[in-house]
């Protein structure tokens, strides 16, 4: 039986793009929200998913940081892949691009195209969408002089026509995925491909308001030689000027730096978890 895996739908998502180049033989199963995404492996629902965490123009995807760090606390990340991102301005076959009053798309998708928006459709509302695939199907189902920001696959698949390609304000415009998992799975390499290796990990301290609290927590990760090669914050919900700090560090869990690293945040913090050590995916 194939994996069944969870993304960010409907039909022609990014997520779904990179759902396919990573397990082309799962069955995708399109869910509402990245919190739905990842609360489907938390429930048991689906067998894995794969979520958006970070773009290279507008940064961390806060839903999923958020759901992985709350709610989900028995999943756990399994691999990452890096999918470049090519936005269209999707319309009905007839709209023109002077003819368009409002644009639709993910948050993320119109902040990727904001400059480019403020170019060609100038005087044109900006409308949120959950994601970039049901923007798209929002426009073909309207009868509305609407564009939606999206993938060209999407076009194909609900009847819209391309105004304009390659509309994102950055050349090199990246999305990072993490595939995620119920907590305990094995991360592995994949068939063919050796390399290096990461490790995410949350974690809070009340001691964060304290003149240095967060340079001696990664302190005892430069002490060991270990590379941060990502920092992200969230606030603590519910506890004002507090906030959930995100590493991702590379190496493997059982690296003996890494582990000791891990290991001596403890006495600094509140809460530790390790999120995840999985194969880290080749970058441009």
């Amino acid at each position: 039986m194939p994996l069944r895996v969870g993304y960010l739908g409907p039909r022609g998502t990014f997520s779904e793009q990179a759902l396919e180049l990573g397990a082309p033989d799962a069955r995708g199963v399109p869910l509402a929200t990245v919190y739905d995404a990842v609360m489907a492996v938390q429930e048991g629902r689906v067998d894995r998913a794969v979520v958006p965490i970070e773009n290279s123009l507008e940064g961390a995807v806060s839903a999923t940081l958020d759901t992985l760090t709350g709610p989900a606390d028995a999943v756990g990340i399994v691999g990452e892949a890096v999918l470049p991102v090519a936005h269209a301005l999707l319309a009905r076959p007839g709209v023109a691009q002077d003819d368009v009053r409002a644009v639709t798309s993910h948050p993320q998708a119109l902040a990727q195209c904001a400059g480019s928006l403020r170019h060609r459709v100038p005087d044109a509302e900006l409308v949120p969408a959950a994601s970039t695939a049901e923007a798209a199907r929002r426009v073909a189902a309207s009868g509305e002089p609407w564009a939606a920001i999206g993938p060209q696959r999407a076009a194909g698949i609900y009847g819209l026509v391309a105004l304009a390609e390659g509309i994102e304000d950055e050349p090199g415009n990246e999305t990072r995925f993490l595939w995620l998992a119920p907590q305990g799975t094995e991360a592995s390499e994949p068939v063919g491909r050796a390399g290096a290796w990461r490790t995410s990990v949350a974690f809070f301290g009340a001691g964060d308001a304290a003149p240095g609290w967060l340079v001696r927590c990664l302190s005892e990760l430069a002490f060991r030689g270990v590379n941060l090669s990502r920092i992200e914050s969230r606030p603590y919900r519910g506890r004002l000027g507090h906030y959930r700090f995100f590493l991702d560090m590379d190496g493997r869990v059982d690296d003996p730096a890494v582990e000791g690293a891990i290991t001596a945040l403890h006495p600094h913090c509140e809460w530790v978890r390790v999120l995840g050590s999985y194969p880290a995916a080749p970058r441009g």
